[in-house]
């Protein structure tokens, strides 16, 4: 299952601006990822899927290890990663390995929200470097964000882009992730949503 995309931006409000403003709801919740220098909104696109809008937190110091996803370097609004959920994200991440495609170590997340709440996770380290390969995730017994993110929306079909399409099928079948991947000369995100303001492509 998709459990969220990742929508990266140089400023956290001006893209949920902008979101708001093509497909009809605001980004909300999320929080502050503390040492890792970015802070997040929240949006449902389905009942166990969301979209993560993340940008540099600019009240936070400068992290000791670059910002995931390339947030350094991004310079517009882009889909830069998205996550497949699982229960057993140890034995999900040996079978990916055993099948050709080591998605890294299973590391710890948490973010920080508005309220002081503190929201663990755990996810695959390929997750710092984003891209067009998922990384695995697991909530444990923390509800997902989509449960309380602002609904609306849905994601009615994700696509790959990639100038070697079977390269990337094979590490998505390692990962149990099935997408569509079609050739293009640049990698790239394509999710098609629908909301109140009809269906818009977001890369």
């Amino acid at each position: 299952m998709i459990d969220h995309l990742v929508y990266a931006a140089p400023e956290l409000d001006a893209a949920v601006d902008a979101v708001e403003e093509r497909f009809g709801v605001r980004a909300a919740g999320g929080g502050r990822h503390i040492g890792l220098g970015t802070h997040n909104k929240v949006l449902a696109l389905g009942p166990r899927t969301y979209l993560e809008i993340i940008a540099p937190d600019p009240h936070q110091p400068e992290p000791d290890l670059p910002r995931p996803f390339g947030v350094d370097g991004v310079n517009r609004q882009e889909l830069v990663g998205w996550a497949v959920s699982c229960d057993d994200i140890d034995q999900a991440r040996a079978d990916a390995a055993a099948a050709g495609f080591d998605p890294g170590a299973v590391i710890d997340g948490q973010r920080q929200t508005a309220s002081g709440e503190v929201v663990r996770w755990r996810l695959t380290s390929n997750a710092l470097a984003g891209g067009v390969v998922p990384f695995l995730i697991s909530w444990g017994s923390t509800p997902s964000p989509a449960v309380s993110a602002p609904s609306g929306l849905v994601l009615e079909s994700l696509h790959v882009e990639h100038p070697d399409p079977a390269l990337i099928i094979a590490h998505l079948r390692a990962l149990r992730a099935d997408v569509e991947v079609r050739h293009a000369p640049k990698p790239a995100l394509v999710a098609q949503i629908a909301g109140p303001t009809g269906r818009h492509l977001l890369r």
